[in-house]
């Protein structure tokens, strides 16, 4: 049985952005050609080695999936990073796009860079393409207010808190993706009970601070307010997590995969004097969150 050929976006979509997904749509636009949307990427991990990563990734493999997916994209490949770092750009279009992904169409980035050192760019990828059968489209960066859209800028923006910029430049809520895990159960002690939810070693952790968010429970999207940090009132955590009070839902989501997006920045983490101090601070964030909701 012949296999079917694909239209293949190239990128490391860490984000899945605005400029991702005018590839990713690239692609995705052939599919009425009768090519299947694909893409070849990395796994999150890989950001790391690139200049301007070193902050970590935005999204874990699951998400990143997802936002594939919802992108249209119906085949994704992940191979390790180093078994694709030392191949040529000849090796990596006839190997990978030819042979592996069976591509008749290949989309990318106009900074996509490809091949042992990154020595090959798009027109060199546009020369092999007419060697190994599929054409080649290469998709302009996009702009908002007249600064180009990536994820190291991305990355800065959610470093220094300013979620409603980052969204912007998403496309989409910022969001954070985990197993909710067990905690020092304090929240209920003053009538806010939260969950808990660990950031994955090398994934960038937003400033600390509180912010409003939205919490996905079972197709139910609640508003909360969520805290990324490391607790410093109540003993603190050796690593940064995410601690979210969902607003009005009592339940348990231990052990559960929960959505928590991210819609604005309340306040910095701080240590407070007591208990007391940070139950009245945590209603006041409420209030605020419930503020930024309806301005």
């Amino acid at each position: 049985m012949e296999r079917k050929k694909t239209a293949v976006a190239l990128g490391l979509f860490d984000g899945v952005h605005l400029g991702h997904r005018a590839v990713l749509g690239a692609a995705y636009a052939q599919s009425k050609n009768g090519l299947i949307p694909s893409a070849f990427t990395f796994e999150p991990g890989s950001v790391l080695r690139k200049a301007g990563g070193s902050y970590g990734y935005i999204y874990g493999q699951r998400a990143k999936i997802r936002l594939l997916n919802e992108c249209g994209i119906e085949r994704t490949d992940f191979p390790p990073f180093d078994t694709v770092c030392g191949l040529s750009g000849e090796e990596f279009a006839s190997r990978i796009l030819h042979e592996r992904m069976n591509a008749a169409y290949v989309c990318c980035g106009n900074d996509f860079r490809f091949g042992k050192n990154a020595a090959c760019g798009a027109q060199e990828l546009i020369g092999f393409g007419k060697r190994f059968g599929f054409g080649v489209e290469v998709v302009d960066s996009v702009k908002l207010d007249g600064e180009t859209v990536s994820s190291s800028r991305i990355r800065e923006l959610l470093l220094s808190g300013d979620i409603t910029a980052a969204n912007e430049l998403l496309g989409s809520a910022y969001f954070i993706n985990a197993t909710v895990t067990d905690g020092n159960h304090i929240g209920r002690t003053i009538d806010f009970p939260t969950i808990n939810q660990e950031f994955a070693e090398g994934q960038l952790v937003p400033r600390y601070g509180v912010y409003s968010t939205h919490t996905n429970v079972g197709g139910r999207v609640l508003p909360s307010v969520t805290n990324v940090g490391v607790k410093p009132t109540v003993g603190g955590v050796d690593r940064p997590l995410a601690e979210t009070h969902i607003i009005g839902y009592s339940g348990d989501l231990y052990g559960k995969n929960v959505d928590v997006s991210f819609s604005g920045f309340i306040r910095p983490e701080r240590k407070f004097g007591s208990l007391d101090e940070l139950k009245a601070q945590i209603a006041a964030d409420i209030m605020r969150a419930r503020e930024q909701r309806t301005t």
